[in-house]
């Protein structure tokens, strides 16, 4: 079994679990804005009681308040713990793509290793190093040979916006950054949206958010980023 075959017998099973994990959020979701809404009228019934008690010059506590304030403050710890609950899901879901991330990260590395030996090979035995490197090609970019500026698979952010979507409206998820994930492009950022590569073999890059260099659709024909443009110039003024 390939590397690409075994990650995709293992990432076949994360939409299920990810529906699942999303499906538990929209319903503790519709419980937590329930309680919320009690308490909220359990309190504006409770401060307007007191105003109305104020006016009429009654400020002594009433025993039924008090009760009423305690059940107030019971209802606020129960929805705390159902927010506790949201973001506990929304991490778990979080680690699940994480840790298909990593994987695919180490079947990658994997892959690359792979291909450098094998062209180690070919310099020492004169024999062309091509399945491979064709592999390589087809995963990564469309046109082989003539540019590599297509388009690169934000795993990741692809993730993150399916999440996105499925998670109920006004959940603010501050999750924190993935240190092992690979960064790319001018910004050292993750991998997002849509993403041009450098057509220099040598560049340090590779890989560049297409608003990052001024890009909006795919270039036509090969593309150089920044740096490697002004490298290319200064060769051929030589």
């Amino acid at each position: 079994m390939s590397f690409i075959e075994e990650f995709q017998a293992n990432v076949e099973a994360l939409p299920n679990h990810l529906r699942r994990k999303y499906a538990l959020l929209r319903d503790l979701d519709k419980s937590l804005q329930g309680v919320q809404l009690q308490n909220l009228q359990r309190c504006e019934k409770e401060i307007e009681e007191m105003i109305q008690r104020i006016k009429a010059g009654n400020v002594t506590p009433d025993s039924s308040l008090i009760k009423f304030s305690d059940d107030a403050l019971d209802e606020q710890k129960h929805a705390m713990s159902i927010a506790d609950e949201k973001v506990a899901l929304a991490s778990q879901a979080y680690d699940l793509v994480d840790a298909h991330i990593q994987q695919l990260d180490q079947y990658l590395k994997k892959f690359d290793e792979d291909l450098r030996r094998e062209r180690d090979n070919a310099v020492v035995t004169g024999t062309p190093a091509t399945t491979v490197e064709n592999n390589v090609k087809s995963g990564r970019s469309g046109e082989g040979k003539g540019g590599r500026k297509k388009t690169r698979l934000a795993t990741a952010v692809a993730a993150t916006a399916t999440a996105a979507a499925a998670t109920p409206s006004g959940m603010d998820l501050d999750l924190p950054v993935d240190p092992n994930e690979p960064t790319y492009c001018f910004c050292n950022q993750v991998s997002y949206g849509e993403m041009v590569a450098c057509d220099n073999p040598n560049c340090k890059i590779e890989w560049f958010h297409y608003g990052c260099v001024g890009l909006k659709e795919q270039p036509k024909g090969k593309w150089f980023c920044a740096d490697c443009a002004g490298t290319q110039k200064k060769r051929k003024g030589r």
